[in-house]
């Protein structure tokens, strides 16, 4: 029993990898505008940082523009500032009520810094993955010493946890080619 809930936190932490990867996904630029690039863009509103998508209603008015109309004009200058420390290489239109930002065609060089941008973000995914399966073998070899499990046990669960560390790893990998084909795509 003691191994099926090391187990299962264990897929629950790696499953919880792969959420996290999906999300630093969705702020990689593909040429296409997409609202998740700056909703999550940390923004200095009255001293604290706060994320845009709270301060602001963010649109896409065409497929290569956005619109961020905040509910707080006073906002616009701050807003302006997240954008352009931002890594997202885009120059904000403050129109006085509306930011507008044009995403320009992504060259070929920016389009391979991107396609390495992903693959640093999967390593990085496959590390915390790593981390989850030490833990997870770390407990059951805990378990194995106070005698809590057999020996039988303890290997088939540390087994388990590396199929589980590997189908992770290559569900990565599938999301790594699609995005890095996404990215390439003109």
């Amino acid at each position: 029993m003691l191994t099926n809930q090391v187990l299962s936190e264990s897929e629950g932490r790696m499953q919880g990898a792969i959420t996290a990867l999906e999300h630093e996904f969705a702020t990689i630029r593909t040429g296409r505008a997409s609202t998740d690039l700056v909703a999550h863009l940390p923004v200095n509103y009255y001293g604290s940082p706060t994320p845009l998508n709270q301060i602001a209603t963010i649109t896409v008015p065409e497929a290569r523009s956005l619109a961020i109309q905040p509910w707080d004009p006073s906002a616009l200058p701050e807003i302006e500032k997240a954008i352009l420390r931002s890594d997202l290489n885009l120059t904000p239109n403050n129109d006085g009520t509306v930011i507008r930002l044009n995403f320009p065609l992504l060259t070929e060089e920016r389009r391979r810094e991107l396609v390495k941008l992903v693959g640093k973000r999967v390593e990085d995914a496959k590390v915390a993955v790593r981390n989850v399966r030490r833990d997870g073998n770390n407990k059951v070899q805990d378990m194995e010493k106070t005698k809590e499990v057999s020996q039988d046990e303890a290997r088939t669960t540390r087994d388990h946890i590396q199929n589980l560390t590997d189908a992770f790893t290559e569900e990565m990998g599938r999301r790594e080619r699609a995005k890095a084909a996404e990215v390439m795509e003109i």
